[in-house]
């Protein structure tokens, strides 16, 4: 199986800046894509960055220019550098990986992480 755990979350004033982790667990030989998502309540869960193995990366329209994603391969670990953070960036921030590669020979799609908070606020 594979795992996926999130930290760095906190609260922090606007205008600061947070970089959350996520860590990939199990027998992995490799992951296609890893990024970020966010949800608050009532709403649906909205794409905040992904990255694939091969450089190819999203972002969406709201954290453009202000959030970094990247990613260690060897570490199976993404990183979210979040800067000039708004009180509309609060939410809860989920981590997702597809196409998970494992020994032996298992694929592994759509796999989340618990969910980490991240909260804006004066």
């Amino acid at each position: 199986q594979v795992q996926l755990v999130e930290s760095g979350g906190d609260l922090v004033r606007p205008g600061g800046s947070l970089r959350l982790s996520c860590a990939a667990s199990g027998m992995i030989v490799s992951i296609n894509v890893m990024g970020w998502y966010r949800q608050v309540p009532g709403k649906e869960r909205e794409l905040v960055a992904d990255l694939t193995s091969g450089g190819t990366v999203n972002y969406g329209d709201s954290v453009k220019g202000r959030f970094t994603i990247s990613r260690d391969d060897a570490k199976n670990t993404v990183f979210l550098q979040m800067n000039s953070l708004k009180p509309e960036d609060t939410a809860l921030y989920y981590c997702y990986a597809d196409t998970v590669e494992t020994i032996p020979n298992a694929i592994y799609h759509d796999v989340w992480g618990q969910g980490i908070l991240v909260a804006i606020s004066s």
